[in-house]
């Protein structure tokens, strides 16, 4: 059985995912596990809701101008923000979106688990329905 990781990702970006525009979550970062099978998105403030989960199956890893390259047309970023976004970075990735699941009814983290605290860039969701 795989890991789960909780992405926290801006409204306007989770939106864009949930319409079928955006098809690529941009990251500076990555879990260092293998096993990541599937990855639940948190739409942060005012949101705070987790809304969705993704299959992860595939993860690019290039520099940034190659990323935009490849996944620019179905990234659901600007140009502008995709770059100011990676301005220090060499490396970035993307995760491909896949078999994305819409939950009916939104779960709210707050009254989910214990300690909640939305994620800088992702924590392991098993490791969250634990405590």
């Amino acid at each position: 059985m795989g890991d789960s990781i909780l992405l926290s990702i801006k409204p306007k970006y989770v939106n864009a995912i949930l319409k079928g525009e955006k098809k690529y979550e941009f990251r500076k970062v990555i879990p260092q596990s293998t096993r990541i099978k599937d990855v639940y998105i948190y739409a942060s403030s005012p949101m705070k809701k987790i809304v969705a989960k993704f299959s992860l199956n595939n993860i690019i890893q290039a520099s940034p101008e190659e990323i935009w390259i490849q996944c620019s047309q179905y990234g659901g970023i600007s140009k502008e923000d995709f770059f100011k976004y990676y301005k220090t970075k060499t490396e970035a990735y993307a995760l491909a979106i896949n078999n994305l699941e819409i939950f009916e009814k939104p779960i709210c983290p707050y009254n989910e688990f214990k300690k909640f605290t939305p994620p800088q860039s992702f924590l392991y969701y098993n490791r969250l329905q634990s405590t």
